[in-house]
């Protein structure tokens, strides 16, 4: 079933004796989109559908993530500044080095924008979907079930024992409609033991909520070099009901990029791809035309 929903031939790159799998579909100028917790490349399928007409998809799933390698901790360093060095090894692998649409979502906008900060030059456009590249709004508290994830033992089993955090994803992160059984089922199959859910809570207990925490200054600079992108033509696109990634953030996108297009979903949720795909698909396109 998932070769149906999922049509992509399987590429794999290695990070020091790790497999990372991506797509990598089509020609063109390079569209690179990333996905977050707890999700990974099937996100963004119906895009790189779309797109791939005239422009090369390239889609990792991060280390821990969909059909890459899930190592333990004593194999993979499982932190932000990790993630952002395995972008840049698989597009420097891949020869990707100018004209990059950047698409990010959820932790991708830190991983995709950590980038990007290194690498102004290389970006060309941006696309920002339910995400954030900066610390937590200060008007926004932190949710208690991301806090319970966290910081608790309790937290843990929830995550890696029942694999909370990715099937009530797949519940809650939709708004206009439940998932299709088949499409719920293709988010939650990578994360199907307790070892190969240590990703997903490695991303929660990795968010920096306080100085001295670690990554919280590497959170600072990307921050920091956001403002340099404001000249680039950047939309958003933004699901309304997303109780993380909810209306704090997206206030806190339109004040660093004032100049983006923006579309708002008032009935969507977190999972802005699944809620409202015919749309955003719809508007990627008209966006990369121009």
């Amino acid at each position: 079933m998932l070769d149906t929903l999922f049509p992509f031939k399987r590429n794999y790159f290695d990070i020091n004796g790790n497999k990372l799998h991506y797509v990598n579909e089509g020609q063109g100028e390079p569209v690179v989109m990333v996905h977050g917790n707890p999700s990974w490349s099937f996100y963004y399928r119906n895009l790189v559908s779309a797109l791939s007409d005239n422009h090369q998809c390239i889609v990792p799933d991060h280390i821990g993530c969909g059909l890459s390698d899930k190592p333990d901790d004593s194999a993979y360093d499982y932190t932000l500044e990790q993630r952002i060095d395995d972008l840049a090894a698989l597009l420097d692998h891949l020869n990707v080095k100018q004209n990059i649409t950047l698409i990010v979502h959820d932790w991708g906008g830190m991983i995709g924008m950590g980038f990007a900060a290194r690498h102004p030059e290389r970006i060309k456009k941006l696309v920002i979907l339910n995400t954030g590249a900066f610390h937590l709004p200060e008007a926004k508290p932190f949710p208690w079930a991301l806090s319970i994830c966290r910081n608790t033992l309790l937290g843990t089993v929830l995550v890696r024992g029942f694999n909370a955090f990715s099937s009530i994803a797949s519940y809650v992160g939709v708004k206009r409609q439940p998932m299709p059984k088949a499409v719920r089922q293709a988010y939650v199959a990578p994360f199907n033991s307790w070892a190969n859910r240590i990703s997903t809570l490695r991303f929660v207990q990795d968010i920096p909520l306080k100085p001295g925490d670690r990554n919280y200054q590497l959170v600072s600079d990307i921050a920091a070099a956001l403002p340099q992108f404001a000249t680039l033509p950047v939309m958003i696109c933004w699901g309304l009901q997303d109780f993380v990634f909810d209306k704090h953030f997206l206030d806190e996108w339109q004040r660093v990029f004032p100049g983006a297009q923006v579309h708002e979903f008032a009935d969507c949720g977190h999972y802005i791809l699944e809620d409202a795909s015919d749309e955003v698909v719809a508007h990627v396109r008209q966006f990369m035309a121009h």
